[in-house]
């Protein structure tokens, strides 16, 4: 499998998949974990392969269109429902899931998340994400699954550490009732 064109997105592609059957696997979602892909290359991969005369060209292949066509229409709709690449979060920005991680991480600035006491989640509500609340510089100052616990206890500490590193972003006294926002005080 080493020799295909894997990408991180398609890494994730299959990471995403893999989460859906854990959650629910009599739903029909394909294994597409390496070792069910490697027991089942002859299945999956050999239609494609008459193009490919010498290593290089398994380079060539369209991986990402080979590996889709495992997943009828109807489940890739349901697939980005589901579990979706990114999600809009409560300043609007559109942050990336990371589905790598298990369970799957939301890396979002803090001040993107004002106003957001509920744990983003995905899978209809089944599966909260961990919330990596990262400061301005994009270093993770907080992970959590308990939104609302880390608003109303760790915040008034990260704030006072963070106030006097970062006076350009907003620290307000109460996050909750904070408009949330990717800008600086200035940009406001």
């Amino acid at each position: 499998l080493r020799l295909l064109p894997w990408t991180s997105d398609l890494h994730q592609w299959c990471a995403r998949i893999s989460l859906l059957r854990s959650v629910d696997e009599n739903a029909g979602w394909p294994d597409v974990s390496q070792e069910n892909l490697l027991a089942t290359v002859e299945d999956w991969l050999a239609p494609y392969l008459h193009p490919v005369n010498s290593l290089q060209d398994f380079k060539k292949l369209d991986l990402k269109g080979i590996l889709e066509a495992l997943l009828p229409w109807e489940k890739q709709q349901r697939l980005n429902q589901l579990v979706p690449t990114r999600l809009k979060v409560a300043s609007g920005s559109k942050i990336a899931i990371d589905y790598t991680e298990t369970p799957p991480v939301l890396a979002v600035k803090l001040q993107e998340m004002f106003g957001c006491e509920e744990t983003p989640a995905i899978a209809d509500g089944k599966i909260p994400l961990v919330v990596h609340l990262l400061s301005p510089a994009g270093r993770p100052l907080q992970i959590t699954q308990d939104l609302a616990g880390f608003w109303r206890s760790s915040y008034h500490d990260v704030k006072k550490e963070m106030k006097g590193r970062y006076p350009k972003h907003p620290w307000p006294d109460d996050p909750l009732v904070a408009v949330a926002t990717p800008k600086t005080k200035r940009q406001l």
